[in-house]
């Protein structure tokens, strides 16, 4: 039984995208560790000022509540620019 021969551009292409997961794996790995650093490094609780009083928080729980905020704050104006400026039917 004969094996097929796999071109340089194949191989390349297969390498490139092992590389890629590598490479992904690997930032999700650094990114979860720094996730845990900062959960550790901000445990004690902080004085929040709302608009009608103050509470107390958890600072990574401030950190990341923004944090969160931000991003669907970032998808609701990608998507508002984005209807704004899509082409007319």
């Amino acid at each position: 039984m004969s094996t097929p021969i796999e071109s340089r551009r194949d191989r390349a292409g297969r390498l490139a995208h092992r590389t890629g997961l590598y490479g992904s794996a690997t930032a999700v790995i650094v990114l979860i560790v720094l996730i845990v650093i900062l959960i550790a490094e901000n445990t004690r609780r902080v004085k929040v000022g709302w608009i009608v009083g103050y509470s107390h928080v958890s600072l990574v729980f401030l950190v990341l509540f923004a944090t969160v905020l931000g991003w669907l704050l970032g998808i609701a104006t990608s998507v508002a620019l984005r209807r704004r400026t899509r082409r007319p039917r």
